[in-house]
């Protein structure tokens, strides 16, 4: 039995220093960009206005996805929304491209990691009060149930954006490059 302890610490411990720095983090990208990169950029994309002026215009479809609420007391009229709840729209439609683009390249990963948490918490929020989500599709942990559209999948996004706060990029990123450019420069100052 001993044997087989040691041969198990053996192997994990190897695999634990060795392939789990490159694997996981990469794996961790992969996942994202296989599961939720194009489901964020498709809904940035509902959110865009007409041309290239739609980038900083966002479209009425935008208003009412992210703050439906305030789009019904104004009459679903965009232009009586506040200013700062405009930029709110704004930021939000470009964040839906950007920080999904961020983690797929691997540069500034922590910081975009931790802007999706951010923007899923959000979105998640806005489903479940501003939307009205029933129940079924809020869910509930330990219901024996897996497949709620808001609480058991975000919270593996989650769970796998926080994996990416927590470890980084890792080695197969642009985060790793632009370190090991910088780490020269820092030793010779």
């Amino acid at each position: 039995m001993t044997a087989l302890a040691a041969l198990h610490a053996r192997l994990f411990c190897a695999l634990e220093t060795r392939v789990e720095p490159l694997l996981m983090p990469a794996l961790a990208r992969l996942v994202f960009a296989g599961t939720l990169l194009i489901y964020f950029w498709n809904s940035g994309l509902t959110k865009l206005g007409e041309g290239l002026a739609g980038l900083f215009a966002p479209s009425f479809n935008a208003y009412v996805q992210i703050l439906p609420r305030m789009s019904e007391s104004v009459g679903y009229d965009a232009s009586q929304i506040p200013a700062f709840w405009r930029l709110v729209v704004l930021f939000g439609t470009w964040a839906e491209f950007i920080l999904p683009a961020l983690l797929l390249l691997g540069l500034l990963t922590r910081l975009a990691a931790l802007g999706m948490i951010g923007f899923v918490l959000v979105q998640s929020y806005v489903d479940i009060v501003g939307h009205h989500a029933d129940p079924t599709t809020i869910g509930a942990w330990f219901d024996a149930g897996s497949g709620s559209l808001i609480l058991d999948q975000r919270a593996f996004w989650v769970f796998l954006l926080l994996y990416l706060v927590l470890r980084g990029a890792g080695p197969l990123s642009l985060d790793a490059i632009l370190s090991r450019r910088q780490r020269p420069q820092l030793s010779a100052a």
